[in-house]
């Protein structure tokens, strides 16, 4: 049979976008329907906004830093927050404009309306059917809220870029990504900040250093733990709210932020009508080649829930691509995928972290801490942790992590190091640029401690 389209992706964010417009490159016909905003979560309420927000937060502590700098007169002012959410919201407009412009102009066609499965082949775009050939979900995902009692009262991330007023106390539930940073942003605007969470220290998942000092980092800038908590009930108060913690504890605020979860975004998209399976938690189930159970149909993205990191769907959605429409998948590496918390400070890393390593054979630990240049003039307290995860037996590195500023940026060029399987011995034989903390990735001799092996 016919078909109107030999690709089409539903979802216009980074996943998607990239698919439809490296698809059409190589001469396919393409469509892509988006039915809230291109460019997705990462561009309109995810990483660019989070992070116009987090430079904002940073302004504040580098007007008090610049004193023991000299300066006189340099203490930050009132921060006027609804002139922050004008300019964020100027640069996610003028963003959005390029996203579809990409795909305008490789001749994809664009539709400005949500998509739901008809059947395999065929799509309902808002009042529009058409047919494709091969289909991509590439939906992303959402903000979760918790099954409790008020739970209605609270805010999620998607709600936070767009609040008319700063709060002056919030509430955060959770202590991963999303939580650790509008901890930061919150409290370097000047509020007051408690962070709810499950576990003994933030950041599950992360290497045990890393979540060690991200949590004495959090407590130095003013943000109250509450570890080994959970949020129970939120209850009105006045124009105000009441978190109710698990253990009976309450805490009023003006905001109660949750930022436990996400899920997949697939409520309406019909996946029934199409046979696309799914987990129980919703996200779409995929095997080799991003191909769910229903051989034509892919799915690529958070919409998957396994790696929800925005360059991560975007190099999903260019091999797909390659694979489908040029007979070859673009060699990415998805073992060793660099990432990075806009914390205040931030962290980053790469691989394998202590304990992976440990689980895995005899590992030695490079490590140092120290305060960095700039705050043993400025008197704040602000540590700078890198530490190197090098297999015994290899000498090849298998994780790098830093806790400190700009470890985004240095963790994105040691990440190619790790990729490429360098050892210990050649990070030894690179001369370190000086003064910078980065250095330290090559000057780092003596062993820490030696974990894992029989």
């Amino acid at each position: 049979m016919g078909f109107d389209f030999d690709l089409f992706v539903i979802g216009g964010g980074s996943a998607g976008v990239r698919c439809g417009r490296i698809a059409a490159a190589h001469g396919a016909r393409v469509g892509v329907a988006e039915g809230r905003f291109w460019g997705g979560t990462c561009v309109n309420i995810g990483c660019v906004p989070k992070k116009i927000l987090v430079q904002a937060a940073e302004y504040g502590a580098h007007a008090e830093d610049a004193v023991g700098f000299g300066w006189r007169g340099a203490a930050a002012g009132v921060h006027d927050w609804a002139a922050l959410i004008a300019a964020k919201d100027r640069e996610i407009a003028r963003l959005n404009g390029t996203y579809r412009r990409l795909l305008e102009g490789v001749g994809a066609t664009v539709f400005e309306a949500q998509a739901r499965f008809l059947d395999p082949h065929r799509i309902a775009v808002g009042d529009t059917e058409i047919s494709a050939e091969r289909i991509v979900i590439a939906t992303g995902g959402r903000p979760l809220r918790p099954d409790i009692p008020g739970a209605e009262l609270g805010i999620v991330s998607d709600d936070a870029f767009y609040l008319d007023r700063r709060p002056e106390r919030v509430v955060i539930l959770g202590s991963g990504y999303i939580a650790v940073e509008f901890a930061g942003i919150f409290r370097g605007l000047g509020a007051e900040v408690d962070l709810v969470f499950r576990q003994p220290l933030p950041l599950r998942g992360f290497d045990r250093d890393l979540r060690e000092a991200m949590a004495e980092a959090l407590v130095a800038q003013g943000v109250r733990l509450f570890p080994e908590s959970n949020i129970a009930a939120v209850e009105a108060m006045g124009m105000g709210r009441v978190a109710v913690l698990a253990d009976g504890r309450r805490i009023a605020a003006d905001c109660v932020f949750f930022a436990s979860g996400r899920g997949a975004n697939t409520e309406g998209l019909g996946l029934d009508h199409a046979g696309v399976a799914t987990s129980a938690s919703g996200a779409v189930m995929i095997g080799e080649q991003w191909r769910t159970n229903v051989a034509h149909i892919h799915a690529i993205g958070d919409v998957t829930d396994r790696l929800n990191l925005t360059p991560v769907a975007t190099a999903e959605g260019h091999a797909l691509a390659d694979l489908l429409f040029a007979g070859r998948a673009r060699a990415w590496n998805f073992a060793a995928v660099p990432t990075a918390v806009f914390s205040t400070p931030p962290l980053a890393t790469v691989g394998l972290s202590e304990e992976d390593a440990a689980a895995r054979g005899k590992t030695d630990i490079y490590l140092t801490r120290f305060t960095p240049m700039r705050h043993t003039i400025s008197g704040r307290a602000r540590k700078t942790l890198i530490k190197l995860v090098v297999e015994q037996a290899s000498g090849r590195v298998l994780g790098a992590h830093m806790f400190g500023e700009d470890a985004p940026e240095i963790i994105q060029g040691i990440a190619i190091a790790v990729t490429a399987g360098a050892t210990k011995a050649e990070f030894d034989q690179t001369i370190g640029i000086h003064p910078t903390a980065a250095e330290e990735f090559v000057t780092l001799r003596q062993i820490t401690r030696t974990v894992g092996g029989a």
